[in-house]
């Protein structure tokens, strides 16, 4: 069963991995990749990455990427979106940290943000404004 607006913006809104899809090259499929993400219902959903990343020279070039989150209990329930980039922005500890709050536990946070900027490198953050949606809940298992 399909979900409503409201219950699929709120369901995309929760901490979720997510499965990112890109276009990468017009002979393979796309790029699929887990990747944590943020979502406020109404507003636009963005990524964090490494500018340099395959997945991030891969939407840029694309313009537009879908993103998949799901879960098994108590129902198995999907919800993908897929839209246009509306903006890259470099990356900030303010981005990081919300990103990294969003899926650890505070005791946490710190840690994560310093193993970002020393290992990881700088970070973008690619905006998507979801344009398209597919939703369900299947029901129990």
């Amino acid at each position: 069963m399909a979900l409503s607006v409201e219950e699929r913006a709120r369901f995309l809104a929760e901490p979720r991995v997510g499965a990112l899809s890109v276009i990468e090259r017009t002979d393979r499929a796309p790029l699929t990749v887990p990747i944590w993400y943020h979502y406020t219902p109404g507003g636009e959903l963005w990524v964090h990455t490494a500018p340099d990343s395959r997945k991030a020279r891969a939407i840029e070039a694309a313009g537009r990427f879908t993103l998949m989150v799901e879960r098994t209990e108590p129902t198995v329930r999907y919800v993908s979106v897929e839209g246009p980039v509306t903006r890259i922005e470099p990356g900030s500890p303010e981005l990081s940290r919300t990103m990294a709050a969003r899926y650890l536990p505070e005791d946490k946070v710190a840690g994560f943000l310093e193993y970002e900027r020393t290992q990881l490198g700088e970070q973008s953050a690619i905006f998507m404004r979801p344009e398209h949606w597919l939703s369900a809940d299947l029901g129990a298992l």
